[in-house]
């Protein structure tokens, strides 16, 4: 599995007309000016209305490190995949949330913010599809965007996943227009045990999900538990939320008994939470008075 960027070819505008659903949260590299532009836009822009006045961004962007040129650029490239259209208010230049973004942003923070986790005895959703060669190019969509939503594969046109994540995969399979081609199962449980073990780690490639936990928990442990002020609070927030977010939708929250014993992610998972308990409120606080609210 690849746990870098992305550069996705999006299908046909004729089969889907806004950005793929999973492709806005992992086209950027985390830490990128344009990712933490992204994280900032899905934290705050609701919350300020669905519009921020352009030097409220740069001064945002510029409190977490970019530099005003590349806050530009970056501007200007999340425009362009079409979370933001450019928007003046009152004579006041700035940037209000495209069409179709806000139920996109909502998606992501049930990913983000309540990460899930199956139980053993949970529901599994089976994604079974044979699409013809003549729209290989969408075959090859659905694939990666089931990768992205979390699923494994089983075999070619086999694929699974927690069954709480059978939205997001009919919701990716509609856009893709391949409903007459995919087909979904309910199925019951797994047989515990190393042969199911076996199976999981073919499915789903734990090696590389467990390196992402492993890099959240290196780079964010240092993370003050208490906060010392709304300007350190929104920066520690920031940072955290956008090397956090790529993981919830790579990990589908298989559970612990299909995992290595050495599993990282419910330390991972524990670390997020204290930090976003510490920090979030007081860096809510720091955007208000950016935009003037405080």
């Amino acid at each position: 599995m690849k746990t870098g960027p992305v550069d996705f070819v999006h299908p046909p505008a004729k089969v889907v007309q806004d950005l793929p659903r999973v492709a806005d949260d992992m086209v950027s590299r985390p830490g990128s000016a344009v990712s933490l532009l992204r994280t900032v836009v899905g934290l705050y822009l609701r919350e300020a209305g669905g519009w921020m006045a352009t030097e409220v961004l740069l001064a945002l962007l510029g409190a977490l490190g970019v530099p005003v040129p590349q806050a530009r650029t970056a501007l200007s490239r999340v425009k362009q995949r079409g979370l933001l259209e450019a928007v003046a208010r009152e004579g006041v230049p700035g940037y209000a949330l495209a069409r179709g973004a806000e139920a996109m942003l909502a998606r992501g923070d049930r990913r983000i913010h309540e990460p899930r986790s199956m139980t053993p005895d949970a529901e599994w959703c089976l994604i079974v599809f044979s699409i013809p060669e003549s729209m290989r190019d969408r075959r090859h969509q659905l694939r990666k965007q089931l990768r992205w939503i979390g699923c494994g594969s089983v075999e070619a046109g086999v694929w699974i996943c927690p069954e709480y994540l059978r939205d997001e995969v009919a919701g990716a399979v509609e856009d893709l227009g391949l409903a007459e081609h995919v087909v979904l199962f309910t199925a019951r449980g797994l047989p515990e045990g190393p042969s199911a073990t076996e199976q999981v780690s073919r499915w789903w490639d734990l090696d590389a999900i467990a390196e992402l936990h492993r890099q959240f928990i290196a780079g964010q442990a240092d993370v003050p538990a208490v906060s010392a002020g709304p300007a350190e609070s929104f920066a520690a927030y920031v940072h955290c939320i956008d090397a956090w977010r790529m993981i919830p939708y790579l990990d589908p929250g298989l559970p612990e008994s299909l995992l290595p014993p050495d599993w990282p992610g419910p330390e991972c998972i524990a670390l997020f939470q204290r930090i976003r308990t510490a920090h979030e409120v007081p860096a809510g606080e720091f955007v208000r008075n950016a935009g003037g609210e405080g």
